[in-house]
C-alpha cells in the first residue's frame, strides 16, 4: 500500500503529465488553413504572403501577435485580431481584418518668416494595385510655389525587398544668419531621389540610395550685409542611409512600444572650393499607454553635421520640424538636440472617430556654424516652448489626423503661434 506520502507524489507527476500533454498537444496543433474576415478589398494572396506563420507549420502564438502587428503597419488595415478554430487534423488560423480607406488628402498650415500663412496640399493613394504602394503628389505655396511626386513600394520586389523615388521642386523664402545681419534669399532645391528599402525581419530595416540635387540662393534681401553673396549655387550628390527598429504597437490612436531611427547623409559638389559634408541624426521614439484614455509619447533626436563656420547650416529651428509655435526657420546649427514631450487623452470615441486632446513641452538647443558643444548650454540658443493641441482621428481612413497646436515660448522673447497638419506631430 502506498502512504500518504506515496499518494500525494503520484498525485503532483499525474498533474506535472497532464499539464506537459496539454503544452506538447497544443503546440503540436498544425495549421490547416489561414482564412481572411473583413477583406473586401484587400487583396488576402498578398497579405499571406507577408505572413511568418504558414500553412502547414505548427502553431506560434508570438508570430502570430507579430503578423498582426505587421498587418496593422500596412496602410490599407485599420486593425487585425485573430482566433483559432480546432479541427479533427488540426486548426484553422483566422484573422479578422478592418479595412482603411486609402487615398487621402495631405494638408498643412504653417507661419511664414513674415507671420504670414503657408500651406502645403496634396492627394496621395496608399495602396496602389492592392499591394500596400503609395503614390502620390503635393503642392506647397510658401512665398514661391513648389511641387513634388513620390512612390514608395517596400514590397515591390519580394516580402522585404522594395523601392522608393521621389522627385521635388521645393522653393522658400529662407533667413540665412551672417556676423552682421540676416539676409533673406529665395531657396530653391531640384532633387530626384531613388531608395532601396530592405527589411531584414520584423524589428530591423533599411533603406539606401543616392540623391542627385541643384540648390540655388537668390538675394532678395542682402543690403548692408557685405559678404552675403547675391546668388549662389551648386549641382550636388547626397548618399543616404536610414537604419530603423521598430518594435511599436498600434491599437486605433494607442501607441506603445520603442522605435529608433538613425539618417546618415554624405554630400559631395560640383563646386571643388565647396567642403565634402557629412550629416547625421538618430530619432528615438517611446509610447506608453496610461490608464484606459491617456498615451504618453516622446521623440528624442541627437544630431550633428560637418561643423563648417557656414550661413547655410543644415539643422533649423522651425515650426513644422521641431518646435511647435517658434516660426518657419528662425535660426540654423551644425548639431541639435530636441525632445518633444506630449500626452494624449482620448475625450470622445466612438466607432469611426476619435477626439484627442494633447498637452506637450518641445525644448531645444543648437551648435552654432564653427561653435563647439558648449553652445548647447548657452542661453541663447535654448527654445522651450510648453503648449496644447487637439486632434480628430478617423479610424477607418489611413493616417488622417487632423491637428491643431499652440505653442507659447517661456524663454527670452520668444513668439507664440499655432501649427496646423494632417498626422500625429510625431
Amino acid at each position: 500500500m502506498l502512504s500518504r506520502a506515496g499518494y500525494i507524489m503520484k498525485f503532483l507527476l499525474s498533474l506535472f503529465f497532464l499539464f506537459t500533454l496539454n503544452i506538447v498537444l497544443g503546440q503540436s496543433c498544425v495549421v490547416n488553413k489561414i482564412k481572411f474576415e473583413g477583406t473586401k478589398k484587400t487583396n488576402t494572396i498578398f497579405l499571406q504572403s507577408l505572413l511568418e506563420i504558414k500553412k502547414g507549420e505548427l502553431l506560434n502564438e508570438n508570430l502570430i501577435q507579430q503578423d498582426l502587428t505587421r498587418l496593422i503597419r500596412l496602410p490599407s488595415i485599420a486593425n487585425a485580431t485573430h482566433k483559432i478554430d480546432s479541427t479533427n487534423n488540426g486548426c484553422d488560423l483566422i484573422i479578422k481584418i478592418v479595412e482603411n480607406k486609402t487615398t487621402i488628402p495631405v494638408v498643412n498650415l504653417f507661419d511664414t518668416s513674415d507671420r504670414e500663412i503657408a500651406f502645403l496640399v496634396g492627394l496621395y493613394e496608399h495602396d496602389l494595385f492592392k499591394r500596400a504602394i503609395s503614390f502620390g503628389g503635393w503642392y506647397q505655396k510658401n512665398i514661391f510655389d513648389s511641387y513634388g511626386v513620390g512612390l514608395r513600394a517596400p514590397y515591390l520586389f519580394s516580402s522585404n525587398f522594395g523601392l522608393e523615388a521621389n522627385a521635388q521642386n521645393l522653393s522658400t523664402q529662407e533667413p540665412v544668419f551672417f556676423d552682421n545681419g540676416i539676409a533673406t534669399y529665395k531657396y530653391t532645391n531640384q532633387s530626384v531621389e531613388v531608395l532601396g528599402l530592405y527589411q531584414f525581419n520584423f524589428k530591423n530595416r533599411v533603406s539606401i540610395g543616392v540623391n542627385v540635387f541643384k540648390e540655388t540662393y537668390e538675394g532678395i534681401s542682402i543690403d548692408n550685409i557685405p559678404e552675403a553673396p547675391s546668388d549662389y549655387s551648386l549641382n550636388k550628390i547626397l548618399f543616404k542611409s536610414v537604419y530603423t527598429f521598430d518594435n511599436l504597437k498600434y491599437n486605433y490612436q494607442y501607441v506603445s512600444g520603442f522605435k529608433s531611427e538613425l539618417n546618415v547623409q554624405y554630400v559631395l559638389s560640383s563646386d571643388e572650393f565647396s567642403n565634402k559634408f557629412a550629416i547625421a541624426w538618430n530619432d528615438f521614439l517611446y509610447f506608453k499607454r496610461l490608464g484606459k484614455k491617456g498615451n504618453f509619447a516622446q521623440r528624442l533626436r541627437f544630431g550633428l553635421s560637418t561643423n563648417d563656420e557656414s550661413p547655410f547650416a543644415p539643422f533649423s529651428v522651425d515650426n513644422n520640424l521641431n518646435i511647435r509655435g517658434v516660426g518657419n526657420i528662425i535660426d540654423r546649427g551644425t548639431g541639435v538636440i530636441i525632445s518633444n514631450s506630449e500626452f494624449r487623452y482620448t475625450m470622445f470615441e466612438n466607432e469611426w472617430g476619435i477626439l484627442q486632446s494633447n498637452v506637450f513641452i518641445d525644448a531645444g538647443t543648437w551648435r552654432n556654424p564653427g561653435g563647439d558643444f558648449t553652445d548647447f548650454s548657452d542661453n541663447n540658443n535654448v527654445r522651450v516652448f510648453p503648449g496644447v493641441g487637439v486632434r480628430f482621428i478617423h479610424k477607418k481612413i489611413f493616417n488622417l489626423v487632423l491637428r491643431a497646436d499652440f505653442g507659447y515660448g517661456i524663454t527670452e522673447d520668444e513668439p507664440r503661434g499655432f501649427v496646423f497638419g494632417v498626422g500625429q506631430y510625431f
